[in-house]
C-alpha cells in the first residue's frame, strides 16, 4: 500500500476527528445576536445562520501537536506527496485566503513557500489545483450537493465550529459568553469544557460573530496545558461578495487533469442503505472518550515500502500488539493484524478497547 493510502487514515484524525472529537452543543435557532448578553445557547444557535454569508478574509492556522517537524518533500527531502502535505499542516503554522458568496461559491486558498494549493467551487463544478506539481482534479457533483467543506487539509472555524454543536451531552460544561474582538468584529467566546478525566481534550473556544453569526476563531486546548495546541482563527475578514471571476477556474494548457464522475453517488446511498456498502468504523464509548475502530486488514504494514516504513517508525512508537502515536489531543494505534483505532484518549485507552 502506497503512502497516500495509509498515512491519512492514521494521522488526519490527528488535527481533524481528534481536535474536535467530541459531541457538544445544539439548540433551538435564534438571529444572531449583538448588544445584550445572550446565553451560550443563542450564540451556537446563531451559527446556523452563518451558511448564506458572503465574504473574504485571511486565516491562520497554529499547531503544535508535539510531532516531530518531520522533512517536507521540498529541498530534496526524502518524503513526498500526501505525506509530507499532512506533515506539514500537522507541525507547522499556514495562512490561507478565503472567499465564500453563500454556499455554493467558495474558493480556498493554501499559499506555501514558491507553491500554491486552490480548491475551488463554482455552483456544481468543484476545481482542486496544486501548482506545485501543477495537477488539477476536476469534480462535478450531483445536483443538491452542499459543498462548505472545500479546504484541503486545514481546517476553518466554521468546520471545528460545525463539529462541536451536533449536540450536547452532560460530559460538557459550557461557559457563559464573553466579549471578544478577532480580526476587528466583535465577537462572543463560549469555551466548551469536557467533564471526562479521560480525554487528552482539556477545553475547546470559539468565537462567533455577534452580527453573523460566523464562527471567526477556533481553539483546541489539551489537558494541562495553557497554549492551544490547535488555533485556526481570521486575521482579517470583510464582509461583502468577493469577485465572480474568483470562482472561475481554468487548468492551464500543461496540467494535467483528473476528471471525477459522481453521477453515481446518490445509487451508491441506496446501496449503503440496503447494506451493500462495506459497514463504517465501529464506535466505542461516548462524548470525550469516543474510540472509533477501522478493521482489520486497513493498513498493512508488512506492504509498505522503506521510505514509508521508516517514516511510520520515526512518527509510531511499539506498544502491546502494534505501533502508536500520542499527539497531545489525539492519539492513533496501529494494531499488528491492521486496525487502526483512533480517539482523543491516552494509547492505553485504545490498547485495551482493541483487546
Amino acid at each position: 500500500m502506497k503512502k497516500s493510502a495509509w498515512l491519512p487514515a492514521v494521522i488526519a484524525p490527528v488535527v481533524v476527528a481528534g481536535a474536535v472529537a467530541a459531541p457538544m452543543i445544539a439548540s433551538a435557532a435564534q438571529e444572531p445576536i449583538a448588544g445584550t448578553q445572550p446565553s451560550a445557547a443563542d450564540v451556537i444557535a446563531s451559527i446556523a445562520h452563518s451558511s448564506d454569508a458572503a465574504y473574504s478574509g485571511k486565516l491562520a492556522q497554529t499547531s503544535d501537536l508535539g510531532l516531530p517537524e518531520l522533512p517536507t518533500g521540498s529541498g530534496g527531502s526524502s518524503l513526498e506527496g500526501d505525506a509530507s502535505d499532512v506533515l506539514g499542516l500537522l507541525t507547522s503554522s499556514h495562512t490561507a485566503r478565503v472567499y465564500v458568496d453563500g454556499e455554493d461559491k467558495q474558493r480556498f486558498q493554501l499559499t506555501q513557500q514558491l507553491a500554491e494549493q486552490d480548491v475551488v467551487r463554482n455552483g456544481s463544478d468543484v476545481w482542486t489545483w496544486d501548482s506545485e506539481d501543477r495537477t488539477a482534479t476536476h469534480v462535478t457533483l450531483p445536483s443538491g450537493s452542499a459543498g462548505d467543506h472545500l479546504q484541503d487539509g486545514t481546517t476553518t472555524p466554521a468546520d471545528i465550529a460545525r463539529q462541536a454543536v451536533d449536540a450536547i451531552t452532560p460530559t460538557t460544561t459550557v461557559s457563559k459568553p464573553t466579549r471578544v474582538s478577532v480580526a476587528g468584529h466583535d465577537a462572543w467566546q463560549i469555551t466548551l469544557t469536557p467533564k471526562s478525566s479521560g480525554t487528552l481534550v482539556g477545553s475547546v473556544q470559539l468565537a462567533v460573530d455577534q452580527q453573523t453569526g460566523l464562527p471567526l476563531r477556533a481553539a483546541v486546548t489539551a489537558a494541562g496545558q495553557d497554549d492551544p495546541a490547535v488555533q485556526v482563527g481570521f486575521t482579517s475578514l470583510s464582509y461583502g461578495a468577493p469577485a465572480e471571476r474568483l470562482f472561475d477556474f481554468t487548468a492551464p494548457a500543461n496540467a494535467k487533469v483528473t476528471e471525477k464522475d459522481l453521477s453515481d453517488v446518490r445509487q451508491h446511498a441506496r446501496d449503503h442503505a440496503r447494506g451493500d456498502r462495506p459497514a463504517g468504523p465501529a464506535v466505542t464509548g461516548t462524548g470525550w472518550d469516543t474510540i472509533a475502530e477501522l478493521p482489520a486488514g486497513t493498513v498493512d504494514q508488512s506492504s509498505l515500502g522503506e521510505q514509508a516504513s521508516g517514516l511510520l517508525d520515526q512518527l509510531t512508537t511499539p506498544v502491546d500488539g502494534g505501533r502508536a502515536v500520542q499527539t497531545s489531543l489525539v492519539s492513533v494505534y496501529l494494531t499488528d493484524d491492521g486496525r487502526v483505532l483512533a480517539g482523543a484518549v491516552p494509547v492505553s485507552s485504545l490498547v485495551a478497547a482493541a483487546k
